[in-house]
């Protein structure tokens, strides 16, 4: 799924990126706004992991929406 996609899909994928993730916020969800840059870079903020493995579980999580 490319980030236009994910920002057309965004508000049915944004429940379930929250059941993932859960220290996601909605705060976090309405900024993030589908843009994926800003998916992983909340991510790397909430749970302190490396950008690769964020990008690396973000890769595995769109996948799995396909």
């Amino acid at each position: 799924m490319n980030e236009d996609v994910l920002n057309g899909k965004w508000k049915n994928v944004k429940g379930e990126a929250k059941k993932k993730w859960g220290k996601l916020t909605n705060n976090n969800t309405m900024v993030i706004s589908g843009k994926k840059e800003k998916l992983v870079g909340s991510l790397q903020t909430k749970y302190g992991h490396t950008k690769s493995n964020v990008k690396n579980r973000y890769r595995a999580f769109i996948d799995r929406k396909k």
